[in-house]
């Protein structure tokens, strides 16, 4: 089982959380919406797996290439 990082991919705040601890994400899922510039950026699972933590909470501020979560991969087969 991997475990890979989810990084912010602009710097922004936190808008949404989507997607709690445990929730299963496929590739391309929306995991959380940052907004930044004015605009809402969709961060997206980057494997197929389950969603072990989330790092921050809406309202936070993040930069560029800051860890906002981490997935758990291979777990969405039922592996």
């Amino acid at each position: 089982m991997a475990r890979v990082e989810v990084e912010a991919p602009v710097a922004g705040v936190v808008w949404k959380v989507v997607a709690a601890p445990g929730t299963a994400v496929r590739t391309g899922d929306v995991v959380l919406v940052l907004e930044s510039m004015k605009m809402e950026i969709p961060v997206e699972a980057p494997i197929d797996g389950v969603v072990a933590e989330i790092l921050v909470a809406e309202g936070d501020q993040v930069s560029e290439d800051d860890v906002i979560a981490l997935v758990d991969g291979d777990l969405v087969d039922g592996n």
